[in-house]
């Protein structure tokens, strides 16, 4: 009997998934197991598991496709089995050329653009081509041949960049018009017409013809579609600057007590006393946690027209992967040891990299504050950017050594650790955040754990 194999829900968050590779077409075998297809949500990439053997028997989605959740991505079954009812209940199976076609014509119109040169496409020119290939559908291609197009000019936006029908419409919008005399020229010489026509209405005509721009010296540079990922990104940053009032504080604190620690965390480690690796960033963390238990205005989100307190400390840690950044949250992080802290950290920073990380621990709503720390590249100072609806975030700075009055008019450098906190104005006052940012000073310089 055959099976619907649908678009998982990867968390409560998450609505809508971008296909990243179908490793299964339709009328391919299958083995219970093996993989369908790689999909991605706005933090993290997963693959679909075939949930019985057989032969893919219909395939709704193309790659690049954003498809809501629980929607029927694929049904497996027997050869000649009758599936026209999961059909009628699905999105349609075979699309025009504009919308992806089908994984068969989708195939042969790449296959066809790879093996016809660019010049040849649109001049009829039976030398080798100089520019580069490119992919273009049957019907963009025979457009922008009517229309005398130069479509090395054109980004594509289908499938792997593939220029389709709306790409050449969008650039002949931005064209002036051509009469018939300057379209044969265009054809013949490969020549297009400047940014205006001499003719009637802007109307371009063959002296207004002059050769394109050598593809080889006069376009030194690429454009390249980003990530789903990295739009989702530049959004959420762009609300929390636009949408709160952000302001920064940058103090150091003693940090000759945490390194102390750390070399005592070190050698338990060698001795076999301490399992866990515990870090200069996980002894901060723990200081903030403590610092954040006597500032509980902090640990807020702000809702616009009321403040959110939370009896507990979500502590979110900003992870740097190829994907982009991800900040996961480590929930109840105040009943945690340090070392407790450290495993977790550790945790969740491996699945964001591996791309198993659960969705639901990556909302900014996850969180009631945030630590980002650049002070392994050697940054002195930054302004991080808040993960809204919270109130704060700490950046965390590099060690330089520092003047320091030791007492008794004795001065001597010593290590300072930077911290910079952004907070909201909106939620936290000028006053209290400085207290706050000197506690977590306090608490760094005056830490006491026990592994």
């Amino acid at each position: 009997m055959a099976v619907v194999v649908i678009m998982p829900k990867q968390g409560q968050s998450v609505e809508s998934c971008i296909i990243i590779e179908i490793k299964k077409k339709k009328g391919e075998s299958v083995k219970k197991g093996d993989i369908l297809f790689s999909y991605e949500t706005d933090k993290a990439s997963f693959e679909e598991e075939s949930p019985a053997d057989g032969v893919v028997l219909a395939s709704f989605y193309n790659e690049g496709d954003e498809v809501p959740v629980l929607e029927n991505m694929m049904v497996i079954g027997e050869p000649g089995e009758d599936i026209s009812s999961m059909i009628a209940e699905s999105p349609k199976a075979e699309h025009n050329d504009e919308s992806g076609a089908s994984e068969t014509e989708a195939e042969a119109d790449e296959r066809e653009s790879r093996s016809v040169p660019l010049q040849q496409r649109l001049a009829g020119d039976e030398s080798p081509a100089v520019n580069s290939e490119l992919l273009i559908s049957p019907r963009a291609r025979k457009q922008a041949e009517k229309e005398a197009l130069d479509v090395s000019q054109i980004i594509g936006s289908g499938p792997r960049g593939r220029i389709i029908e709306k790409d050449v419409q969008a650039l002949l919008q931005n064209r002036p018009r051509m009469t018939p005399l300057a379209k044969k020229l265009a054809t013949e010489q490969g020549t297009q017409p400047q940014a205006s026509g001499t003719g009637l209405a802007g109307t371009a005509r063959a002296a207004d013809l002059s050769a394109p721009v050598n593809a080889v010296y006069g376009k030194d540079y690429e454009e390249k579609k980003i990530s789903n990922i990295r739009k989702l990104i530049a959004k959420s940053m762009h609300a929390s600057l636009q949408n709160s009032a952000q302001l920064t504080h940058h103090l150091g604190a003693d940090a000759r007590r945490i390194l102390d620690l750390r070399k005592k965390a070190k050698a338990a480690l060698e001795e076999g006393t301490l399992t866990v690796n515990i870090t200069l960033n996980d002894m901060v963390c723990f200081a903030v946690i403590k610092a954040l238990k006597k500032y509980p205005n902090v640990n807020t989100h702000f809702m616009g027209d009321s403040v959110r307190y939370f009896h507990k400390v979500h502590l979110g840690l900003a992870v740097d992967t190829e994907r982009g950044l991800m900040v996961p949250v480590v929930r109840n992080a105040d009943d945690l040891s340090v070392t407790g802290l450290a495993s977790q950290f550790k945790e969740i920073a491996a699945a964001c990299r591996n791309g198993s990380v659960n969705p639901d621990i990556l909302s900014p709503e996850a969180g009631t504050f945030t630590v980002s720390n650049l002070g392994n590249y050697g940054v002195e100072m930054f302004t991080p950017v808040i993960n809204l609806p919270q109130s704060a975030i700490l950046g965390v700075n590099t060690i330089v050594p520092r003047p320091k009055d030791l007492g008794d008019g004795v001065y001597a450098f010593v290590p300072f650790i930077g911290l910079s906190l952004t907070y909201d104005h909106r939620s936290i006052d000028g006053g209290e955040a400085t207290r706050f940012l000197k506690q977590i000073a306090t608490e760094i310089e005056n830490l006491e754990i026990e592994w």
